[in-house]
């Protein structure tokens, strides 16, 4: 494909650069027909023509699958900043109207849905009560990818784990979460009763997060073999069901497997660690009115504790 030159950005590059990122998040052109409401070849000839105006190839399709190239990544992930810093202004611009309206973006942290306290989902609730022109868009990855996008705008606000924090990011805690040592129903702990030695404890292979973690939990896993990892919760907690590894995931989320009688708890008097959920914005962002909104019912002296 010859090179080019892109000048002025158009309604037009705006419209398929929304295209493209929606197919890339969707993985292929046939997913991607139900979110757009367009058929595979309009989508196919849209993104034929982002690429010759762009003069990049920005993935592969056919036979084989979907996949970016190098190249889309890189236009996926400064379109995103480009598609962020847009909705930005026209929210800027709506907030001289003093009206609810936009796109509201939230990244959370997988496996939260089982907390049993309900500020999040009561302060996401109240924000599409504002309007129906408010539109809140759910990021589902890792607490690293979160930071990562509420510090460049992608993100207005993340939920994450209380680990290090990032000197260009406001924390404010919202749930205490307590996570115990979990084995599986094959692991030879599972009919263990009462409280094992420190021997015990030490030789036991264990699933680590990978990421940051806290002193704490570092502390905790520093006692046993660190034999594999996983990116998230569901990733330590499939690891945990095979009987090999032992893991520490958060009682309200292991819950539905101890009461099936899947994983069991060891030592929960000495091995438990408490962790602060947090809700992170950028310091010195710009006002927003569906962000000030969502915080402030976030943090209403009458919500949900």
């Amino acid at each position: 494909m010859p090179k080019s030159k892109i000048g002025q950005i158009a309604d037009v590059d705006i419209k398929l650069l929304k295209i493209f990122k929606t197919v890339a998040e969707c993985g292929s052109f046939t997913a991607a027909e139900t979110l757009l409401g367009i058929t595979r070849s309009s989508i196919s000839l849209h993104m034929g023509d982002l690429e010759k105006r762009l003069g990049i190839r920005l993935c592969q399709r056919g036979r084989a699958g979907f996949a970016l190239t190098e190249e889309g990544r890189v236009v996926l992930r400064d379109s995103e900043t480009l598609l962020a810093a847009v909705e930005n202004f026209r929210q800027q611009v709506n907030q001289i109207h003093d009206h609810l309206r936009g796109e509201f973006n939230i990244g959370i942290i997988n496996n939260l849905i089982t907390q049993p306290q309900m500020k999040v989902t009561n302060a996401l609730s109240h924000l599409r009560g504002k309007g129906k022109d408010v539109v809140i868009n759910i990021s589902m990855t890792t607490q690293e990818e979160i930071e990562r996008k509420v510090l460049d705008g992608r993100l207005h606000v993340g939920v994450v784990p209380m680990t290090s924090p990032l000197s260009g990011l406001d924390y404010r805690a919202i749930y205490s979460e307590k996570s115990s040592l979990y084995c599986g129903r094959q692991h030879p702990l599972f009919a263990h009763s009462g409280e094992l030695p420190e021997a015990a404890i030490a030789g036991l292979d264990a699933v680590v997060p990978n990421g940051r973690i806290t002193p704490e939990t570092l502390a905790l896993y520093g006692r046993m073999q660190a034999a594999a990892r996983a990116s998230d919760r569901e990733g330590i907690a499939f690891l945990i069901l095979t009987g090999k590894f032992v893991g520490f995931l958060p009682d309200h989320y292991a819950n539905i497997w101890v009461e099936r009688g899947e994983m069991l708890t060891i030592n929960p008097h000495r091995l438990s660690l408490n962790t602060d959920i947090v809700v992170t914005t950028r310091k010195g962002s710009n006002k927003n009115l569906l962000l000030e909104s969502f915080m402030a019912e976030l943090f209403h002296p009458t919500s949900e504790q």
